[in-house]
């Protein structure tokens, strides 16, 4: 508790005398914090659906680190409370976190999840000062297809199919943590048709129009492509139970992330499936302070 309120009074005394500010040097990811919880407007979907941020913040001084959640649910469900476990357990340590809704496959098919989440890494960038946030150096964080979309977008900053809705500022990110990400969707499909998941199975094909967009999409066969990619530190969390998206497929692609280049720390989780961090328990706990760490070491880096 002494360091955290030192550091904050370190914070807080560089800001008034207008000194440049480093989150990094502040971050302790194992700090106790109240947080404010707070929604914001976020945009409109083209079919006119109101899409909200949820901002969940430290209290104090900051500027505290800054990440943005992408939430999953096959691209056609869930929103911005998706991941509220999570986004609070970070939070609470000193992170600004700010959770957005997306366009879902029923409204609109693929990218338009993915130019939402460009616009929303655009917007944060813009406006996490109000919210006590640090704009550089800003952090995603994405579970299942949420993880797909923030593979997608730290690859492919810029993309021309993903930076279409204008505002200021670019889409780049200095770190990507996932729980369970879509990194090959084609084998998740086949994985749904080997089980006979029709949930899933429909979610792809909703999704991915037209149907080659499945492998144009795909972060692993990106990399298998060889295509230019923007390699950023990336966490992978993959639950050993997981028949969603099989653990072979997620280790096979932080090999093939390690072979172009890029840092890819991979870790499973014993007896977890798809979505374990959506239930208290020591699985969750481990996986909010893996996120937690992963986070200061990118800070520090």
């Amino acid at each position: 508790m002494e360091r955290r309120d030192f550091l904050q009074g370190v914070t807080a005394l560089g800001a008034a005398a207008g000194l440049p500010m480093d989150a990094s040097a502040a971050y302790n990811p194992q700090a106790k914090m109240e947080i404010e919880v707070s929604e914001v407007p976020f945009r409109t979907t083209a079919k006119g659906r109101p899409l909200l941020a949820r901002i969940y913040a430290p209290k104090g001084a900051g500027p505290f680190p800054t990440v943005l959640d992408l939430h999953g649910g096959a691209w056609s469900r869930k929103d911005r409370f998706a991941n509220e476990p999570m986004d609070r357990a970070v939070a609470a340590s000193g992170v600004l976190v700010v959770a957005i809704d997306m366009t879902l496959s029923g409204e609109a098919p693929y990218p338009a999840n993915l130019q939402d989440a460009s616009y929303g890494i655009r917007w944060l960038k813009s406006r996490a000062r109000e919210w006590r946030g640090d704009p550089a150096g800003i952090g995603l964080l994405g579970s299942s297809s949420g993880g797909h979309i923030a593979e997608l977008l730290a690859m492919r900053p810029r993309h021309p199919l993903y930076n279409t809705i204008p505002h200021p500022g670019d889409d780049t990110v200095a770190y990507v943590a996932t729980r369970s990400p879509v990194s090959n969707p084609y084998t998740r499909w086949q994985q749904a048709e080997k089980t006979k998941n029709k949930n899933l199975i429909e979610a792809s094909k909703t999704y991915f129009r037209p149907w080659q967009a499945i492998h144009e999409a795909s972060p692993q066969e990106i990399l298998e492509r060889k295509e230019p990619a923007v390699l950023k530190p990336l966490l992978i969390m993959q639950g050993e139970l997981d028949d969603n998206v099989l653990p072979a497929e997620q280790e096979k692609f932080a090999r093939t992330y390690r072979a172009a280049g890029g840092q890819c720390q991979y870790e499973l989780f014993k007896g977890a499936v798809h979505e374990w961090t959506a239930q208290p328990g020591p699985n969750s706990d481990r996986a909010a302070e893996m996120v937690k760490a992963f986070i200061a070491r990118n800070l520090a880096a």
